[in-house]
């Protein structure tokens, strides 16, 4: 699910090797599954989480080194012998976790030699792990953290910290629960493996294939239904992938050669395509990895979460949805040939029950208010049922399925492991420093002046962190860094966290560094950075959205019914004007004044009542303005039409 992990081209040639990685990695998925379930309970074990988590964080760290090479992205035909020295002491390390923890966590004072050597053989493991799984960038930022414990206390000014040796930060970011054994690693070895086990039973049992039809029978037969199908099909498919990359690259490989036939220009089809899979993560209700992470942080149920994302998520694809379809007709794309798009009554009389394991999610989630892992196994199980009964088509469920899509979320897994518990040293870091307190208070006496400039510094440092990284890497490290000084000037926990997930997100599309556009833009064979600025005008409103939502409770479905449903009804009317002008055509091409026009009615709409005094008359402005020129603009074409005719 990292949007930057590595991937070795070639498995291990050794018939030990991959048994005992096929083992490995159906044994991590199997562990979360029990322990969501409480099966150890039930087997009379009485076991710390942490004992549980160091078992999954030592398993995935001994799978990394043996099918990720010291080199990334190099070719791995055999495990040299050192990395089967590392993975063994992988697993020698979580064994003694496993064993010793209950006595170790409680001697932080005291540091046993035992306790210290395992730190000061884990710390640098994990790094050189993280490295090998998701890059240099998040790795990078890890080994700034670490190397300033020691040494904040020369750092100048008000984020200096608290003097910290070198052998009590190892122990503590070890064996402390709040480290690296702590929340992040809960939520990955918990929660995400549970919902990537159930995207895997999805694909396998035709799912994909389901979205992807689904889409190119309700959108193919309009104008731009190449973007369209692009549009849906990424929502459908970025729920559950919880990665904008590997979503471009599934997705894309049909969309965008679909939008280049259509009329779209390469890079347009590429920006298309990234906002759309970016967006995903954003989307309830199985939105990425990073909101269970914000459900737990803020500890609230996940549903609150979901609700609260709602209505951003929904204006995000409706702006990129609108802009698609006023710029094929701006340029003149064709819809999909009805030879290539399936019966609707086809794709659903073979796929109708796909509907049956998401009504179980969201039955489970939001009515049972049961935890989301058990949530995601209750529609997994539903899933391998009518997987297996069922099918699409001719694919169906095989038993053997099941085992690959243990196996698959396995190794999916490790890269979201080392991603959290490398997070988890960054807050231990941050803990143990004080440099968490140093920053939030630098960041609320920048708010205290201005709360618009504390807004606009925690945007720029959210993009700019989250270029290169992950998404879960950038989402814990804001939610550490930035969201409790947001918290701290007044806004609420909800809105303050969504803002900074929303330009951790966005720093997927952003240049300079834009991992989801440059995905896209390989796939379409086309300029990277043309490529990235497009879609920071496809995705304009993500940019804008969460400096209203901080401000206005409505627009996360906070506040009366009324304030709800009119911040509803003007913002997409209100969007709708402001994509004609961003495209340039609403009924026909806009000249530059009337795109102005457009534009200024639009944003009059758009702004919350609730963010000015008497803000119910920028509607109303908003609203007379945008009329009168969707009039002037109807009746000028009909005026062109007749003249033609």
């Amino acid at each position: 699910m990292s949007e930057e992990t590595h991937q070795a081209p070639a498995g291990p040639q050794s018939i030990l090797a991959r048994r005992l990685i096929f083992a490995g990695a159906t044994l991590l998925s199997l562990a979360s599954i029990a322990f969501a379930l409480q099966l150890y309970r039930t087997l009379g074990l009485r076991i710390y989480n942490e004992q549980f988590l160091a078992g999954m964080v030592s398993l995935a760290m001994a799978l990394v080194y043996m099918t990720q090479p010291v080199k990334l992205g190099a070719p791995r035909t055999q495990v040299p012998w050192y990395d089967w020295l590392l993975a063994a002491l992988s697993i020698a390390i979580g064994l003694h976790w496993i064993f010793r923890f209950p006595a170790l966590s409680e001697s932080m004072t005291e540091r046993p030699l035992d306790g210290l050597i395992v730190a000061f053989l884990t710390v640098p493991m994990i790094v050189e792990a993280l490295r090998r799984t998701v890059g240099w960038t998040l790795t990078i930022v890890v080994i700034v953290f670490l190397v300033y414990a020691p040494l904040g206390q020369y750092v100048p000014g008000s984020l200096a910290g608290l003097p910290v040796p070198v052998p009590r930060l190892a122990y503590y970011l070890t064996w402390d629960p709040g480290s690296m054994l702590g929340l992040p690693v809960m939520v990955a070895a918990t929660i995400v493996i549970a919902f990537v086990f159930f995207g895997n039973l999805l694909f396998a049992s035709g799912g994909s294939a389901f979205f992807t039809e689904i889409a190119l029978t309700l959108m193919g037969r309009f104008r731009g239904g190449s973007a369209k199908i692009a549009v849906t099909a990424s929502c459908l498919f970025g729920m559950i992938s919880g990665s904008a990359v590997s979503n471009v690259a599934s997705v894309g490989v049909l969309t965008i050669p679909l939008m280049r036939r259509g009329g779209y220009q390469s890079h347009v089809a590429a920006a298309i395509e990234a906002v759309a899979s970016t967006g995903g993560q954003l989307m309830p209700p199985v939105m990425g990895a990073a909101a269970f992470l914000m459900a737990e942080f803020l500890q609230v149920p996940y549903k609150e979460v979901a609700i609260a994302a709602a209505l951003p998520s929904l204006l995000y694809y409706y702006a990129l949805f609108i802009q698609a379809d006023l710029l094929a007709a701006k340029v003149g794309a064709t819809p999909i040939d009805m030879q290539e798009v399936p019966p609707i009554g086809q794709v659903l009389k073979q796929g109708w029950h796909f509907v049956i394991p998401f009504g179980v999610l969201i039955y489970c989630l939001f009515w049972l208010n049961w935890s989301p892992e058990k949530a995601a196994l209750a529609a997994s199980a539903v899933l391998i049922v009518t997987g297996m009964t069922l099918g699409y088509g001719k694919t169906k469920l095989k038993f053997s399925d099941i085992f690959a899509a243990l196996k698959g979320t396995g190794m999916v897994s490790l890269d979201l492991l080392m991603i959290t518990a490398a997070a988890g040293f960054i807050i231990g870091v941050l803990n143990i420093s004080g440099l968490s307190f140093s920053l939030t208070l630098l960041l609320v006496q920048v708010g205290a002046n201005s709360l618009w400039l504390l807004l606009i510094l925690a945007a720029l440092v959210s993009i700019v962190l989250g270029m290169g990284m992950p998404t879960v890497g950038v989402y814990v490290l804001l939610a550490a860094l930035v969201a409790p000084a947001l918290v701290k000037v007044g806004l609420s926990p909800m809105a303050s966290h969504m803002f900074v997930l929303y330009f951790g997100m966005m720093s997927m599309i952003t240049p300079p560094v834009a991992l989801a556009a440059f995905a896209a833009a390989s796939l379409a064979n086309t300029d990277p950075m043309k490529t990235g600025w497009t879609a920071v005008r496809f995705g304009w409103i993500a940019y804008i959205i969460p400096f209203l939502f901080v401000r206005a409770p409505s627009l996360l479905l906070e506040g009366s019914m009324e304030s709800i449903v009119t911040a509803v009804i003007t913002s997409l009317f209100g969007v709708w004007l402001i994509c004609a002008a961003v495209t340039g055509y609403a009924m026909r091409t806009l000249s530059t004044p009337m795109r102005l026009a457009f534009a200024l009615a639009g944003v009059l709409l758009f702004l919350p009542a609730e963010l000015m005094t008497h803000g119910e008359w920028t509607d109303i402005a908003g609203f007379a303005l945008g009329v009168v020129l969707v009039v002037s603009e109807w009746m000028a074409t009909r005026r062109t039409k007749t003249i033609a005719a």
